[in-house]
């Protein structure tokens, strides 16, 4: 897998996160979010102590504000979905601007945007400080199943050609004269995705023979067997243990 192979969510930027192993920062935003999602949704201080969590390690990251919040819109289709809650509940209502608001749909809408912007941002730093080749070596190194690890990596190494294989197929249908832009033109588009399938199938078999016959049996070879080192670990479980420091003390006040 090249190393020219980066996603684009990756700020190649020179922080205290950024040097930390892989496998310790997806463990820590691992243990974030299993704590966020178990936090009863009336405990509205830990969710602001959780946010407060976050922008401390985006400033020591040094991800920009706006770029966590241009991408954090990827969650909108459940915010919409969260506003309409309050609407459609059932159980004891209350009136706001002479809206009747029904009081479980309101604890839905904010467990949900909640928990969801809070998972959100913190899947969005570990993009930010991770490349990808190293979230899945680092996925490998926490013992991920082969299987998942390794379909990841050849999605990662072939996600280029197959890119450039429908570049062309567009660039050959536009230079006959045909550019379905109508949903009664569909089929066109169809037959392309159809095509692009089966050229991706059988470069698979291709690959994969030619991988047996030089001795694959079953799993890559690890490119690194360095292990993260015990000061590493004990850095990124700040995150969790401050979190759940923060659930702890709301529970008890």
């Amino acid at each position: 897998m090249g190393a020219g192979h980066a996603h684009p969510l990756h700020l190649d930027r020179p922080s205290p996160v950024h040097r930390l192993a892989p496998e310790v920062k997806i463990a820590a935003v691992l243990l974030f979010t299993i704590i966020v999602v178990v936090t009863p949704r009336t405990e509205f201080w830990a969710f602001g102590g959780y946010a407060v969590l976050l922008a401390v390690v985006a400033v020591v990251a040094r991800v920009p504000a706006l770029w966590l919040a241009r991408r954090a819109t990827i969650e909108l289709p459940f915010v919409l979905l969260a506003v309409a809650l309050p609407f459609a509940g059932h159980g004891e209502r209350v009136d706001w601007l002479g809206m009747s608001l029904s009081v479980d749909g309101l604890h839905g809408a904010w467990n949900i945007f909640a928990k969801g912007t809070l998972g959100v941002v913190a899947s969005l730093l570990l993009a930010a400080t991770t490349t990808m080749r190293d979230l899945i070596l680092g996925l490998d190194r926490l013992r991920c199943p082969a299987v998942f690890t390794q379909i990841a990596t050849f999605m990662l190494r072939y996600l280029d050609v197959l890119a450039d294989d429908a570049r062309r197929m567009r660039i050959a249908r536009l230079a006959r004269g045909y550019d379905p832009r109508f949903l009664w033109q569909v089929k066109a588009f169809a037959v392309s995705v159809g095509a692009l399938f089966l050229r991706a199938y059988e470069r698979g078999e291709r690959v994969y023979l030619a991988m047996v016959s030089r001795g694959y049996t079953g799993r890559l070879p690890r490119a690194s067997d360095d292990r993260a080192p015990v000061s590493q670990w004990v850095t990124a479980a700040t995150l969790p243990v401050a979190t759940a420091g923060i659930a702890v003390i709301t529970g008890l006040g």
